[in-house]
């Protein structure tokens, strides 16, 4: 199931040494640098736990560790995000039935005293907006400290393998991929301190510090103390209702993107997609990239959400997008082994006698994302449920400051977006941390203006429109 050769990326800069895991006493090859779940879907287990009560089978779902649906047990250690947790040779993993307690002779790890970090910025995450927070600050003299749970830098850029549109200044022409290269160097030449597998697990506030406690590779305390937080915790992914979605062989877009962009893994054999956003179809293609066969992207609105060109591009390759049609169910016994269909009707119920069965191993749900906001919420920031913004996001002003002072967010975070804007909003964020820190003088006033005038103009088109409605309900004036 490994890409051996790929149009866009080669894998064999990105894999390291080659190591053996064990999958319950079967020895398994992985690569150093990639998660277990990956490795272990590479070897074609797709299976990874069972559910507690009714034993239903769970596989790898959003591969961002944000589920719970890749926990294993990983050298006697159960409940482990086994899609952001490393392969390490020699590691033992194996399945588990629901969230199981520690073993009775388990004798933990001495602790060590929280490694402290001080900063005058705090960034959690490390994707687009975390990234160009962390340069803008930087820029103006802060210094800045930022975390990200994953192994590598770029959140969901590291995925896309498309050319971005938008002004030069914006990356235009360039691919997702490199995107994360260039951004990420930056970041490192200008003295960002990153922390990478390491997980914020709550934001607290000590007098005029805020404290950030994190765990990094699972086993070391780390205590970040800075005078502004920004969170750019990204999003995840969203599900819907048909029978049997919890089947192995259902994943979140994002998922398949990990492993066949990120790691060089194909996914499966043949796919259905379900939404035909953008999302939905550049995945399509890039499917069709790694030599995967799509049989077709279905969709419950009567027209395609997709930019024009991105949809022609796949129609053109002979994938059918059909519209007006949505899932009703997954088959198969411990995996997915077929997909059915049907179209419906003005009243969004299917019509009998329309149903098509496709014969595939993977379906993949293209249907949204929400906003990560949980940090947010826990620290005590004002949330509201905006539909424009797909789902519950944080109030904040136009220098994108939360209510709770010296707290700002950036990106999905606040509400779904283009990787465009979250960059815009992480530059946004970090200018105006390092003013609110004291360190940036007038200039920083000055482009941050500039900043809002291209937010304001990428989002002047027609799929701008629904976000300007959504910002405006939690705008603070």
């Amino acid at each position: 199931m490994r890409l051996e050769e790929h149009p866009v990326i080669d894998f064999s800069r990105r894999r390291g040494r080659k190591v053996t895991i064990y999958f319950e006493g079967q020895p398994i090859e992985a690569y150093e640098g990639e998660p277990i779940a990956e490795a272990l879907h590479a070897a074609g287990i797709r299976v990874l736990n069972y559910a507690p009560k009714t034993g239903r089978a769970r596989g790898l779902f959003c591969a961002i560790g944000k589920c719970s649906s890749c926990l294993m047990k990983v050298n006697g250690i159960p409940n482990v995000r086994t899609c952001i947790t490393l392969v390490e040779d020699g590691m033992n993993v194996e399945r588990q039935r629901g969230l199981e307690p520690l073993p009775r002779d388990y004798r933990p790890p001495r602790w060590k005293e929280a490694q402290r970090v001080e900063a005058d910025i705090i960034i959690i995450g490390g994707g687009p907006a975390g990234l160009m927070a962390g340069i803008k600050a930087a820029e103006h003299g802060a210094t800045v400290a930022l975390m990200d749970e994953n192994p590598m830098l770029g959140g969901q850029l590291v995925k896309q393998t498309h050319k971005f549109f938008g002004k030069r200044e914006q990356f235009a022409g360039v691919r997702g991929v490199k995107i994360a290269e260039i951004i990420a160097k930056e970041a490192q030449e200008k003295g960002v301190n990153i922390f990478l597998e390491t997980s914020a697990i709550g934001i607290f506030q000590d007098g005029e510090e805020k404290i950030v406690a994190a765990v990094r590779k699972n086993k070391e305390l780390v205590e970040f103390r800075g005078k502004a937080v920004i969170v750019a915790t990204g999003a995840m992914e969203k599900m819907i209702p048909f029978e049997n979605n919890d089947l192995p062989g259902v994943y979140g877009a994002g998922a398949i993107q990990t492993l066949m962009n990120t790691y060089g893994i194909k996914p499966g054999k043949r796919v259905l997609i379900v939404g035909a956003g953008n999302v939905g179809v550049i995945l399509a293609y890039q499917l069709i990239q790694a030599g995967v066969e799509v049989v077709a992207v279905v969709e419950a609105m009567p027209k395609v959400g997709a930019y024009f060109v991105h949809a022609a591009k796949i129609r053109r390759l002979g994938v059918p997008i059909l519209t007006r049609h949505t899932i009703l169910r997954a088959e198969g016994e411990e995996k997915v082994e077929r997909a059915v269909v049907a179209e419906i009707d003005e009243n969004w119920k299917p019509i009998p006698g329309t149903e098509k069965v496709y014969d595939v191993d993977i379906i993949a749900l293209a249907v949204g994302l929400r906003p990560s906001m949980e940090l947010l919420h826990q620290v005590g920031a004002q949330i509201m449920y905006v539909r424009e913004l797909s789902g519950y996001v944080v109030r904040h002003d136009d220098r994108m400051e939360t209510t709770v002072r010296g707290i700002f967010v950036a990106g999905d975070s606040s509400g779904i977006e283009e990787a465009t804007t979250a960059m815009l909003e992480g530059k946004l964020a970090g200018l105006a941390a390092a003013l609110f820190v004291g360190k940036a003088d007038l200039r920083a006033i000055d482009e941050m203006k500039k900043v809002r005038q291209d937010i304001d103009e990428f989002r002047s088109g027609p799929f701008g429109e629904r976000i300007k409605i959504g910002e405006e309900k939690v705008m603070i004036r």
